[in-house]
């Protein structure tokens, strides 16, 4: 099965960005000492993450125009779309990698609150934009041991809660992991059709397709994760949707956030409080 390996900064992979971005992020708390953060945090994130040791630097973005290529399918034949699959993997990870591009010139430990999302406009129905935002954030005690394993930022669609949570469990994020699959369900003839019309069966070459289809969305990200040096991916979400190319080209993505343990010295102290069994008095 093919796979679409993820794309590095360190790998010669594009990591442009606008002129406009670079002014911004100079302004930044990230870049500048007297310079203000921005990020996407509600409050109460914002105050948790503080609890967390964790400081926010910036509102960090990755974007990518996309123009997606055309591939004959056959009519009565379940099978991948590789061409669209490639397109959307590509357009997704250029996305991402700018953005961690971002928080790397701010000298992030990593980017909390990862959206990934698409934006079609008016003026071209085979073009897409991709675009992943993020708050980019540094750990208050420094050294960079919350870092992934290659030494770039993490990235991490959990919610602050979530982190904190992570964070207590001596666990860290590594990488915001996906795998996707645009595939084509084949059409039923008149006679399948006509002859299944008022029964109870199971539509086994859908089925099928449908089948394959999520299984390698899922298989692609976990093989992210392996490459990410993770131990396991938290959060895993399976979306199923249907873009320009047609009613029976479906893509299947698979997201979730690819985890590793810590050393036992940045664990955050234990703040959870310990049930306890209360005996009522009441006669």
């Amino acid at each position: 099965m093919p796979l679409f390996g993820r794309t590095t900064p360190g790998a010669g992979a594009p990591t442009w960005e606008p002129e406009a971005a670079t002014g911004r992020l100079s302004h930044t708390a990230g870049a500048d000492a007297a310079g203000v953060f921005t990020s996407d945090l509600s409050v109460s994130e914002y105050v948790l993450l503080g609890e967390a040791g964790f400081e926010p630097l910036g509102f960090v973005v990755g974007s990518s125009m996309y123009h997606i290529g055309l591939q004959i399918a056959r009519w009565n034949q379940n099978q991948e779309l590789t061409v669209l699959t490639q397109a959307m993997y590509t357009a997704r990870e250029l996305a991402m990698t700018r953005m961690r591009v971002e928080a790397a010139q701010l000298g992030a430990d990593g980017v909390v609150g990862v959206s990934l999302r698409m934006q079609a406009y008016v003026w071209g129905q085979d073009v897409l934009e991709f675009v992943a935002t993020g708050t980019a954030v540094r750990s208050l005690s420094g050294g960079g041991a919350h870092r992934a394993p290659d030494g770039q930022p993490f990235t991490s669609d959990l919610s602050a809660q979530d982190f904190f949570r992570l964070l207590a469990a001596g666990a860290v994020p590594v990488a915001f992991v996906l795998g996707t699959c645009v595939y084509h369900i084949a059409h039923q003839s008149a006679f399948q059709a006509l002859r299944q019309a008022g029964q109870n069966q199971e539509m086994v070459q859908f089925t099928q397709g449908i089948y394959e289809a999520r299984e390698l969305a899922l298989t692609r990200m976990q093989t992210e994760a392996t490459h990410a040096q993770a131990s396991g991916i938290v959060g895993v979400g399976v979306t199923v949707a249907n873009h320009v190319w047609g009613e029976h080209a479906t893509e299947f993505l698979a997201t979730g956030t690819a985890v590793r343990r810590l050393a036992s010295e940045h664990r955050l102290p234990d703040t959870s409080p310990k049930p306890t069994f209360t005996l009522g008095l009441d006669t």
